[in-house]
This record gives structure tokens, C-alpha cells and sequence, in this order.
């Protein structure tokens, strides 16, 4: 497939992404020369990234459907969405239910660019640009508040990125303003890098600070995301890996070697 060679004005293609090197890894098309080089880079010491990529896709598919089947969720916000690709949260959900609102959150101009080319013809699917951490901005957003219902159950997804969020604004209360806003019945899926080999967690942390010009936080350790949920109901099988939260083939790519792991699951609002 020729790869883009357009490059929108507001766009540093000389900087890699985090969301464009994410797209890199599924296999798609809409990155620069930069995230390449900046993901083979990566692979050389964590050669699991790329199936760990796949797996966190494949964890996001089948949470969306549960939700979606399972507790008749029709609303989710997806915080840090990265570009589209196949099987969106939107195209997962309305595949349940055709009602299904969804609204995605990212700050990068070329997913804003793509997401909205693509949901032009969607009006239960919308894409704002904000930065996730401003969650203030993001549900007072007019899309939000067209699209979604905050006295009825809401998804808030944050799948991958919360390890974009450095400690100092504090991913763990994050968390807890957005479950603040959301009614009974909601449920929260997070989960994020980790790794329990320091030299790991140092290289990655450092090399994804410079590569994407501070637009990192850190890969954490198990205990550290498991504060995220403090005070929420977790669902069985509680705080995995995420290939193996309630997989449903046993074909699914499983990583190699276990520098890293993508670590987190999903919680219910009482």
C-alpha cells in the first residue's frame, strides 16, 4: 500500500507520534519516516511491542462488544484514540447496537484530520481534538454533551495511554474526575505499558520523552496502575494482561518475550 506523502500544515513530521507510531505497529498507513524510524528503534530493545500492540487492539474489540452485549452500554468516550483503523469502538458497538454513541479524544491534529473524514456520515460518532487530561474541556464539549446522556451509563475508555501521562499531572486522579462525572452502571477500562525490569522502564520512558519531544510519561510497574482503581468494582478476571483478559480464540499473537506487557482491565461504578 503507497504510504500518504500529504502533510498538513499543523503537523511536525519531523517529531514522531505516539498515536502514529501506534498506527505504525497495526499495520497502517497514515504515519511519516520518523515514526517508522523511531518504532524500528524501539523494537531493537523491545522486540514484543509490535504483538503487544495487536493484543492491546484485540483487548479493546472485545471489551467494547461486552459492554456493549453483555451490560447494554451505549454510550463511551475514548480517551487517547488514536487514528482509526479497523474495527473502531464506534463499528464494534453499533454492530451490537446501532444506537451506540461514541465520542473519541485526541490531541493529535492528523487524527482529527482522518477520524473526521471518516465519521462524516455518522451522527451518533463524533472526534474532538483536546488534550485527555483536560477533562473539564472534553465533557463540556458541545459533541459531548450532543451525544452523550451523563444521567444514563457511560464507557470511559482510556486503552494504551496512560502512560503518555506524566506523574506530575497525576494519571491516578485523572481517572477519578472522570469517574466523578459519570452515573451508576458506568464502567471504566484502563490500562497501560508496564514492565518489572528497571532497565526496561528507564529506556523506554527516556527514549519515547526525546523521541516524541515530551509527549510521554512513563512505563509503570502492576502496583502503580493498580491505584487507578482504587475504590472501583473490578470485573473478573480482574488486572491482567490484556491478551488474557476473557480472550476469545486461542490464535491470538502472544508476545515472545515479556520485556513489557500491556497491564490494566475494567471497573464498574456502584
Amino acid at each position: 500500500m503507497q504510504r500518504k506523502s500529504w502533510s498538513p500544515e499543523a503537523i511536525d513530521t519531523k517529531v514522531p507520534s505516539v498515536a502514529r507510531m501506534y498506527d505504525y505497529f497495526l499495520g497502517g498507513d497514515d504515519n511519516y519516516q520518523s515514526d517508522r524510524e523511531a518504532c524500528e528503534q524501539l523494537l531493537q530493545q523491545v522486540p514484543s511491542t509490535k504483538v503487544l500492540a495487536v493484543n492491546n487492539r484485540r483487548f479493546l474489540r472485545r471489551v467494547v462488544r461486552m459492554l456493549a452485549a453483555e451490560y447494554g452500554i451505549r454510550q463511551f468516550i475514548d480517551h487517547g484514540s488514536g487514528l482509526p483503523t479497523q474495527d473502531n469502538v464506534h463499528q464494534v458497538a453499533q454492530t451490537v447496537a446501532p444506537d451506540s454513541r461514541v465520542v473519541y479524544v485526541d490531541n493529535d491534529p492528523i487524527v482529527l484530520a482522518h477520524g473526521r473524514a471518516l465519521l462524516d456520515e455518522n451522527e451518533r460518532t463524533a472526534v474532538i481534538q483536546a488534550d485527555m487530561r483536560d477533562t473539564e474541556g472534553i465533557f463540556g464539549h458541545e459533541e459531548t454533551q450532543r451525544l452523550i446522556d451523563l444521567s444514563q451509563p457511560v464507557a470511559a475508555l482510556f486503552v494504551s495511554v496512560m502512560h503518555c501521562i506524566p506523574d506530575t499531572d497525576d494519571p491516578g486522579t485523572l481517572v477519578r474526575r472522570v469517574a466523578e462525572r459519570l452515573a451508576p452502571g458506568s464502567f471504566l477500562v484502563v490500562c497501560q505499558l508496564v514492565s518489572d525490569r528497571p532497565e526496561i522502564r528507564a529506556f523506554v520512558t527516556d527514549f519515547m520523552e526525546q523521541a516524541t519531544g515530551g509527549n510521554w510519561g512513563r512505563v509503570r510497574e502492576e502496583h502503580e496502575v493498580t491505584r487507578f482503581f482504587d475504590g472501583l468494582q473490578i470485573l473478573e478476571p480482574g488486572l491482567v494482561e490484556v491478551s488474557t483478559w476473557r480472550p476469545d480464540t486461542e490464535l491470538a499473537p502472544v508476545q515472545q518475550t515479556d520485556e513489557w506487557i500491556e497491564w490494566g482491565g475494567v471497573a464498574r461504578l456502584a
